[in-house]
């Protein structure tokens, strides 16, 4: 097992051991949203479907218009009304028009359509007020789209408008990649649940919550979650259940070298392929990444900073790869430093921050990595490389976006 790798190098081992689920379900388009299409998706028909009307007024044929205005109008005779969705066989001859509605089928033989704020509103004769030029105010069959073009692509995440050109086009459904099926399990004897009394030495387990909001932000729902003590073999039966059920298994504590730091005694004689331990970064140092029956098995800190610096630098990527969704990998960005920061690392250190406007600055409060409080409104990680002893306001730095 190799210990206290690069980012970079963390980065590379576990893409090399996952693959992306290629396994896929029919969704309906309501809830396909920020899913990953598993298909080319075309369209069955032309849209608008048919010759429409892009305002209220009358059609016409423009010819009839010629020489119109306010002082000399040209009367036409109203033949009818078609509001959307009505179907209209009249076949319009010259010197009549007919009453139209946004969205209408543009009867046969009109060729432009006036708004009607440039005529009297007639309702049995019409006063034409200004000239039109053929297909003038006139939605081709089409004109958005013709049959055949692709709407959407294979490996696209569907965003609301994906999901309205489906449905523009009669498509109820949709097949998508299936998510990946993430397993969180949180250790520690000092943990209890939320919603009780607080015993005195224990503190309440935020770490579930946290990262299991964090994957559902990232549209990944966590399938199992579970609390246990630092016990060697409760811990090994709660893995082989997630691995049983799960694509990836994410756990938190455990992994430093502290006596109940047991994941150093679990993962062995769970028989688990150990692949690295530690990683050149703070927080977040005493990260493992294993597997087992071929699943990718993470174990972050148990600090709350620690395992959402992990979980950001390095379980992203893995949920990209897995959900072939390239939204998820977090984006690296350039800031102008608003305040001061004087952060000394012997290797890569992340500093939690603020981002807005092209400037960052850093949020009141401290920065030990077992603090919840300063985690408040920040949308970035600060990068500071190894070596550097930090950065003075108004300098440019690199960042991660949240």
């Amino acid at each position: 097992m190799l210990q206290g790798i690069e980012l970079s190098q963390a980065i590379n081992i576990l893409l090399e051991n996952i693959q992306p689920i290629r396994t896929t379900e029919i969704k309906s388009i309501l809830e396909a949203l920020s899913r990953i299409a598993a298909e080319d998706v075309f369209a069955p028909i032309d849209n608008p479907p048919f010759d429409r009307s892009p305002l209220d007024g009358y059609a016409l044929i423009a010819e009839d218009s010629i020489g119109a205005s306010r002082e000399k109008p040209v009367e036409l005779k109203v033949v009818g009304k078609i509001f959307a969705g009505d179907y209209c066989d009249i076949i319009l001859k010259q010197h009549q028009a007919i009453r139209i509605m946004t969205g209408a089928m543009i009867p046969t033989g009109a060729n432009c359509v006036i708004k009607q704020e440039s005529t009297n509103y007639g309702k049995d004769l019409v006063k034409i007020y200004e000239p039109l030029k053929p297909y003038q105010n006139y939605s081709y069959m089409g004109q958005d789209f013709k049959k055949g073009t692709k709407l959407i692509s294979q490996g696209e995440k569907l965003n609301f408008v994906n999901l309205g050109l489906l449905a523009s086009m009669g498509y109820s459904t949709v097949m998508v990649y299936n998510q990946p099926k993430v397993a969180l399990i949180v250790t520690g004897d000092e943990l209890v649940p939320p919603g009780g009394t607080l015993p005195k030495g224990k503190i309440y387990n935020s770490n579930l919550f946290l990262i299991a909001a964090r994957l559902k932000e990232l549209s990944i729902n966590p399938i199992y979650l579970e609390q246990c003590t630092d016990d060697v073999n409760t811990v090994i039966q709660k893995l082989q259940e997630a691995v049983a059920v799960a694509d990836l298994v994410i756990t938190t504590g455990g992994v430093s070298l502290g006596e109940k730091d047991i994941f150093h005694e679990v993962l062995p004689k769970l028989g688990a392929d150990q692949k690295f331990w530690k990683v050149n970064i703070k927080p977040g140092t005493p990260v493992m990444f294993s597997t087992y029956h071929n699943k990718p098995i993470l174990n972050l800190s148990g600090s709350p900073f620690g395992a959402l610096t992990a979980f950001e630098l390095l379980v992203r990527p893995v949920l990209g790869k897995m959900a072939s969704d390239v939204s998820i990998p977090m984006i690296m960005d350039k800031a102008k430093l608003d305040n001061d920061c004087f952060k000394e690392f012997k290797g890569k250190r992340f500093v939690r921050a603020v981002y807005q406007n092209g400037k960052i600055r850093l949020p009141e409060g401290g920065y030990a990595s077992g603090m919840i409080s300063s985690m408040k409104d920040c949308n970035c990680l600060l990068e500071i490389e190894s070596g550097i002893n930090g950065y003075e306001k108004g300098d440019t730095v690199m960042i991660m976006v949240l």
